[in-house]
């Protein structure tokens, strides 16, 4: 046996894993790098598959086009405006309703359970959603992201099963002998034991408001309210546009095509790189253990 007390079977197995890790990480890590390294590289050397690890031909170009469009500042502005706001509106809905719906002694929960999830096999459609929301006078607004969708199912799913299943009864009991209601123990008592779940679903919904395209391109028509991924699909419409020689007569379109992919590549970076930094800040609470030591005896 090793002098550090495993045998060479747990060493191998160690090995294994650690190998396993690694390449799984390359398979998902890479086709970000490559994206990265592909959006400063010389296009006709991204084509001919000679850029792999260090970009070649080094050029700012695709950013440089991204950003001198004043829109790209004005849809930054927009989604930040309905990401944090549009999350705050979500958790402020669900993780209530998830707790109600949690508690054993609410004898409606069934019946509205059953109403939230039948919501998820049966909508309205595009057409009577856009509707409603004109009646509400919700189009052409900033509240059409944030307030029709307050409450995602799945989210109200997960929280209410974490609710039940990792907030023991007995909690509940002990504080009730004090006086607690159900608001005070919601608050002061279910909150603070509740941060993994609350960072899960907040990432969800986060990353729900940043991607959302379809939001914007159905009920938005001022340019001063489009989000961030409407403006980034209007530039690289255009220069998709230019690539085709459009205004040139088609004859500077192998020129151009090798720009307007590298905004391609750039628009990808600048899409997904903000949320990606957010991440690390709230990747501990995945996988920390919030009830240990929460009830003793």
């Amino acid at each position: 046996m090793p002098a550090n007390g495993r045998s060479r079977g747990e060493l191998l197995f160690n090995a294994a894993v650690v190998a396993l890790s690694l390449a799984v990480f390359l398979i998902v890590a890479y086709p970000l790098y490559f994206v990265v390294i592909a959006s400063v590289s010389d296009q006709t050397l991204v084509a001919t598959g000679q850029v792999t690890l260090f970009p070649r031909g080094f050029s700012t170009f695709g950013y440089e086009e991204i950003f001198k469009d004043p829109r790209i500042w004005t849809g930054y502005g927009n989604t930040i405006i309905y990401t944090v706001l549009g999350t705050f509106v979500n958790l402020l809905f669900t993780l209530p309703a998830a707790y109600a719906l949690s508690r054993p002694e609410f004898r409606a929960r069934r019946m509205l359970m059953f109403l939230f999830v039948f919501t998820m096999f049966f909508s309205g459609g595009l057409i009577p959603t856009y509707i409603l929301m004109k009646s509400l006078h919700l189009t052409n607004t900033m509240w059409v992201f944030i307030l029709p969708f307050s409450v995602n199912v799945f989210n109200l799913i997960i929280a209410r099963t974490f609710f039940e299943a990792s907030l023991p009864k007995e909690l509940f009991e002990s504080a009730s002998m004090d006086g607690c209601t159900h608001f005070k123990f919601f608050t002061l008592v279910a909150m603070p034991l509740s941060k993994a779940v609350v960072s899960v679903i907040a990432l969800y919904y986060l990353v729900a408001h940043w991607n959302d395209f379809f939001t914007g391109l159905v009920y938005i028509r001022s340019n001063e309210l489009q989000p961030l991924q409407i403006v980034l699909r209007d530039i690289l419409l255009s220069n998709q546009v230019f690539s085709q020689g459009a205004g040139s007569g088609g004859n500077a379109g192998g020129y151009a095509q090798q720009f307007a992919d590298q905004v391609k590549y750039g628009v990808i970076i600048v899409s997904t790189l903000p949320i990606l930094l957010v991440y690390p800040f709230i990747q501990k609470y995945f996988e920390k253990g919030v009830m240990i030591g929460s009830v003793k005896g």
